[in-house]
């Protein structure tokens, strides 16, 4: 089963409190899951890498064998892409944690899309921050 993710993360401030937005899809479009997580005084970054960490994770349990996420991060999908490397020591915990929860797939593919394409995954994570 193919799945699709929309993540997005986001911190007031930068560091500061921080959210992980998911959106999962199935082929057919219909939204399996819609949900934010709290991660407290992180970067956006960190956020980002933790949004795409949630979602592949939520996949698995779903039962996909293929994943296609959509980030409005170009730094986490070019550095997942490695296009680039992970310089930032808590970023690249995060990178090898997404790395490895990717190796249990299939497949997984990246795409950097405009945030205006990514409003329900950005939702959750005003949302959650909003409950803070």
């Amino acid at each position: 089963m193919k799945l699709t993710t929309f993540t997005d993360g986001g911190a007031r401030g930068n560091p500061g409190p921080a959210a992980a937005g998911i959106v999962i899809k199935n082929e057919a479009g219909e939204t399996l899951a819609s949900y934010g997580v709290y991660l407290g005084e992180q970067t956006n970054n960190y956020a980002e890498y933790s949004a795409l960490l949630e979602a592949l994770n939520k996949s698995l349990k779903l039962g996909a064998s293929e994943v296609e996420c959509f980030l409005d991060s170009e730094l986490v999908v070019k550095q997942m892409r490695r296009e680039y490397k992970v310089k930032e020591p808590a970023l690249q915990k995060l990178f090898i944690k997404v790395y490895n929860s990717a190796a249990a797939f299939k497949k997984v593919t990246y795409h950097h899309i405009r945030r205006e394409k990514n409003k329900e995954a950005d939702a959750e994570v005003n949302k959650t921050l909003d409950l803070q």
